[in-house]
């Protein structure tokens, strides 16, 4: 297979799931092809599965601060042609009172094969993530820091939960979009591989038989991206604020270093079985930041406000050396005020009114 981990490393790409709505009612659009029209200078604006949402992705960034300036230049121009068109954008992990059976697919080879290979499962996809990329400059390297992320992908889930409403009403989750993904196949926290040969191996076995047409069907939380020579974080809700997303792009690029420097040195954490890491995930999913973690070097389960605090402490001294120490503080910021999802509850629970949240969600978008 080939691939680009070629370097630089630690360099950022994010990508934003968005919803187009309409600006007066709030209700969700089919309309993408009324906001892709030419491309941006940098990054890109472009299509996903249903006509009712847009994909903003910026260019490889050398740094965190560069990635931020170009995510609100492009949500700024996203918005602009939506307004052209008495459209809004907003961003959350799901759109509150949406339902999926009134979306259209959109007019794309891969995206109708999807349809028609996974049928329901893909229609009901109706939720929004956010995906960040960081530059590696070794395959093996990629596969192992890939495995290392797996442990961190339940706290990344409680830090980003942002979709407690589904279809008119509140789940009793913090983030809904992690369940309803999951009725996707091959999602979820992805096998661990024992390096670049072994998962070479298993995606050629499956590509090999038509199980797959290539490693993108792979929609794992965290994957090597061969293509891009990236590793990919894909486990986050979509962030309403901005700030957000440039906070966890700065938690997400400061960790890998870490992991990096681990595997250079020949460090490799344990981690939890996998059904202990699979349970941590559906608890975050469940609680967001309230949720409890076991973490397998105490043996105990600790409050994810906690792991984050610990976590933190260590990758100061890594965002430092990346740049990016001011956007990690965004973190302390959401730690204290809550995440998207404590923020859509309290404004939901003052009246019950959907459309006063979903307003709320556009205004705090822009």
């Amino acid at each position: 297979m080939d691939h680009r981990f070629v370097g630089p490393r630690y360099t950022v790409g994010v990508e934003e799931e968005l919803m187009i709505v309409d600006a007066h009612t709030l209700d969700l659009v089919s309309a993408i092809d009324s906001i892709v029209d030419e491309q941006p200078p940098s990054g890109q604006i472009k299509p996903e599965l249903l006509e009712s949402v847009l994909e903003i992705a910026t260019s490889p960034c050398p740094d965190v601060p560069t990635v931020g300036a170009e995510l609100v230049s492009l949500r700024a121009l996203a918005r602009e042609r939506a307004r052209s068109q008495g459209l809004d954008i907003g961003a959350a992990g799901t759109h509150p009172f949406a339902r999926w059976e009134d979306q259209r697919v959109v007019s794309d080879d891969r995206y109708r094969d999807l349809v028609r290979s996974l049928g329901f499962v893909a229609r009901q996809e109706l939720v929004f993530g956010m995906h960040v990329h960081v530059g590696m400059s070794d395959a093996e390297e990629a596969v192992q820091v890939a495995n290392g992320l797996r442990n961190h992908v339940p706290l990344l889930i409680a830090l980003s939960a942002n979709s407690p409403l589904w279809r008119g009403g509140l789940t009793g989750l913090m983030s809904s979009r992690v369940p309803i993904f999951r009725a996707f196949p091959r999602v979820g926290l992805p096998p661990r591989f024992e390096g670049w040969t072994d998962f070479e191996r298993r995606v050629e076995t499956m590509s090999n038989c038509g199980l797959i047409e290539d490693y993108t069907y792979l929609w794992y939380d965290v994957r090597p991206h061969p293509r891009l020579g990236t590793v990919e974080i894909r486990a986050m809700d979509s962030q309403t604020r901005v700030e957000h997303t440039i906070a966890l792009s700065a938690f997400v690029v400061s960790l890998v270093k870490l992991l990096t420097e681990e595997f250079q040195r020949g460090e490799v954490a344990p981690e939890p079985p996998w059904e202990i890491l699979d349970e941590n995930r559906w608890v975050a999913a469940r609680h967001g930041l309230d949720a409890e973690l076991f973490e397998l070097e105490s043996g105990e389960r600790r409050g994810a406000r906690e792991l984050t605090g610990a976590l933190l402490a260590r990758l100061a001294p890594h965002a430092q050396e990346l740049g990016c120490e001011r956007e990690l503080e965004g973190m302390e910021d959401l730690l204290r005020l809550g995440n998207g999802a404590a923020r859509q509850k309290m404004v939901y629970e003052a009246n019950h009114d959907l459309r006063e949240l979903m307003a709320e969600i556009v205004a705090r978008t822009a």
